[in-house]
């Protein structure tokens, strides 16, 4: 597995992000460019928030974590200063988007741009200790923390009191996101938190009878046989329990870990298309139809994720099945969404692996998965020791 870190590693420095520091920077209007064909040239200027977050995360931890490089910490510091001057609204939530030059195009209806926004100040603060960007980190957390409930607020498009769900999504990114704060937050608030996702990550949205995680549940965390009530999504349940693997780390508590490795291991089983490869992007939980068109489409994220875990996995366990997992992902991801001839990796394929769309940067893609995923597999498995032959 050492030899897989020293590919990562690779992959990450040489490949992947060269990629963004050539042709993501703006250095007329600020920020980044999102948008970026297979080549590297922008298509669109429009920014959208929680990838600008993104990136600036993206930078601020490589500078800490990977190595100090003055470059990396440039590209942040320029990222954050755009995000500070024009991301927020007067109450300080966070834009979707903006134009190139800063003004807002889609409103704060998104409670995850002010997710990535705070991970990105938090990440920033660490490779800079500049008080102001520990204020907007912790502002915009609160701010999180205030609205969790109803995240969505006055662009909630659900009429009240019908069929009211809470969506997965939320306690699955708070959970990442409470360790990245853990250092600007107080013991109590961090130990709260994590004891509140962790209950509804693996008590409230993990299904018993089926060992499965659903996207959403009624209020009372009851099923609601409804097309939302029904979905499931293989990706987002396999990147939500390296979170808790990481998190039993933290605690010191292994029953999580392995909890979290089943999990992992049945939605892998699950969400395989047995017949062209790669892991489906959504699924319903009683065979159904689904709702979402692309639900056959084979995702770079969520394949990435799913390394990821099984790394961690197979790091925490030493379960020869994770290993087997990771060889299996690390083949299908390598062949198919890896781009060799102009770096960086494609993001959607067809359900046979074919590429469907070839940019490397859109609406949904950044410099982020990708990066963080090359990062994490190599930094989890440098230490990992080989059985014995």
């Amino acid at each position: 597995m050492k030899n897989y870190s020293e590919v990562y590693e690779q992959e990450l420095i040489n490949n992947v992000i060269p990629f963004w520091m050539k042709h993501s920077k703006d250095e007329l209007g600020g920020g980044y460019f999102n948008c970026l064909d297979r080549f590297g040239n922008v298509f669109d200027t429009d920014k959208f928030m929680w990838l600008q977050a993104r990136e600036v995360w993206t930078f601020a931890t490589l500078y800490h974590e990977q190595e100090a490089r003055s470059e990396w910490l440039e590209m942040a510091r320029h990222g954050a200063d755009f995000l500070a001057k024009h991301g927020r609204d007067a109450e300080g939530n966070w834009y979707f988007s903006l134009d190139q030059y800063g003004k807002p195009l889609v409103q704060p209806y998104n409670i995850f741009s002010d997710c990535f926004a705070s991970m990105a100040f938090a990440a920033l603060y660490k490779a800079d200790p500049q008080e102001k960007y520990a204020k907007i980190a912790k502002d915009t957390f609160y701010n999180i923390l205030k609205r969790q409930n109803n995240p969505k607020g006055k662009y909630n498009k659900a009429y009240p009191g019908t069929r009211e769900l809470k969506n997965f999504a939320l306690p699955m990114i708070l959970s990442n996101l409470a360790l990245e704060m853990e250092h600007l937050l107080d013991k109590k608030t961090v130990d709260d938190l994590l004891k509140s996702v962790i209950h509804e990550v693996m008590d409230i949205f993990y299904q018993q009878d089926s060992g499965l995680i659903l996207e959403n549940v009624n209020l009372d965390g009851s099923f609601s046989d409804s097309f939302d009530g029904r979905l499931v999504n293989p990706g987002h349940t396999i990147e939500a329990m390296w979170f808790m693997m990481d998190l039993g780390l933290r605690l010191n508590d292994q029953k999580l870990i392995i909890k979290a490795t089943e999990i992992a291991l049945r939605t892998l089983d699950y969400g395989w298309d047995k017949e062209f490869g790669g892991i489906f992007y959504f699924m319903d939980i009683k065979k159904h139809p689904v709702q979402q068109l692309e639900w056959d489409q084979k995702l770079w994220w969520v394949h990435l994720e799913a390394l990821v875990c099984m790394a961690k996995a197979y790091a925490f366990t030493g379960k020869n099945e994770c290993r087997e997992w990771f060889d299996k992902l690390h083949d299908y991801a390598w062949n198919h969404f890896r781009d060799a001839e102009h770096g960086e990796w494609f993001a959607y394929l067809n359900r046979r692996g074919e590429v469907l769309l070839p940019l490397k940067g859109g609406k949904w893609k950044c410099c982020f998965h990708v990066p963080r995923a090359l990062f994490q597999v190599a930094k989890t498995l440098q230490q990992v020791a080989e059985p014995a032959s």
